[in-house]
């Protein structure tokens, strides 16, 4: 489906070959039709305020929002398990869902990693794929409120998954996620002292890490951003 690979792209770190090709990823949005209309002209909109800008600040922009920090991690299982043994276990978890279906990972990414997660589900059926992404749209509702919060343009993609979840958000979630960001210290000796804490997989990170390398299965899946925007609106 093109609709989740577009929006899996547009989720990656903004590069020149993807940029190039905007005008036929809105095509492949409208055409596909699976956006309802509020939330496919605010992608669109966020599709052309990129066209305006250069590439640098766009990537500057985008390593403020989602790299400093772990408060817009674009990693879902950071927003429910931390750093606990329990991401561990839920990472190998999805890797054996992405197994089931054909798919091996082939890029240097854990699977909990949003664009990749799109892009998995693109391949999927479309019911198959409502269903999946329902079981995370808190996590991304919660992305969305901060953004929002935060009068970020980037909110426009974080709604558009979320109605093709089309699923109940929990609202408490959601609400205790905000509060949490709005008390979040983002100064630089803060996070410098977020980034050291050590990591508490006890295996379970390295275990999930295992078939990041290239590989050569029947299926492989890498994020959007790192293929030519042609072929997603094709």
């Amino acid at each position: 489906m093109k609709t989740y690979k577009t929006l899996s792209l547009l989720l990656g770190y903004p590069k020149a070959d993807w940029l190039s090709h905007h005008r036929e990823l809105k095509e492949a949005l409208i055409e596909e039709r699976l956006l309802p209309p509020k939330q496919l002209g605010n992608v669109v909109a966020l599709l052309d305020s990129f066209t305006v800008s250069d590439l640098l600040t766009l990537q500057e922009r985008y390593v403020a929002l989602f790299d400093r920090g772990r408060g817009l991690s674009l990693h879902l299982f950071e927003h429910v398990h931390g750093e606990s043994r329990d991401r561990g276990q839920a990472m190998v978890d999805l890797m054996n869902l992405y197994k089931s279906k054909g798919f091996e990972i082939t890029a240097a990414e854990l699977p909990d990693y949003l664009p990749l997660f799109l892009e998995f589900l693109s391949a999927c059926d479309p019911a198959e794929a409502r269903e999946t992404l329902g079981e995370a749209v808190h996590i991304v509702a919660a992305l969305a409120a901060k953004l929002k919060d935060r009068e970020s343009p980037y909110s426009a993609v974080f709604d558009a998954v979320i109605a093709l979840a089309n699923a109940k958000v929990d609202a408490d979630f959601v609400s205790h996620a905000l509060e949490e960001d709005r008390r979040r210290d983002e100064s630089l000796e803060a996070l410098d002292r977020e980034w050291a804490e050590a990591p508490a997989f006890d295996g379970a990170g390295e275990a999930a890490c295992s078939i990041c390398p290239t590989v050569q299965p029947p299926r492989a899946i890498t994020p959007t951003a790192s293929k030519p925007a042609q072929e997603v609106a094709r």
